[in-house]
């Protein structure tokens, strides 16, 4: 039986995306740190911040 290696299904900024953890347990992405926080502050809600009344919504 051989195995089938799927794609996963990622959002479209994210194609392409690759990270991987070294024998130093480093890790080593394709993608600058700060285009993936960005990424993640756009489209991912802080549940630790959603209450908040002294942030400014909009900011990036």
């Amino acid at each position: 039986m051989s195995k089938k290696k799927d794609k996963a299904k990622v959002h479209e900024d994210l194609d392409g995306f690759e990270l991987k953890v070294d024998s130093f347990g480093e890790i080593k992405s394709n993608l600058p740190i700060d285009e993936l926080n960005k990424f993640l502050n756009k489209n991912v809600e802080d549940k630790k911040l959603k209450d908040r009344e002294d942030l400014d919504q909009d900011e990036e």
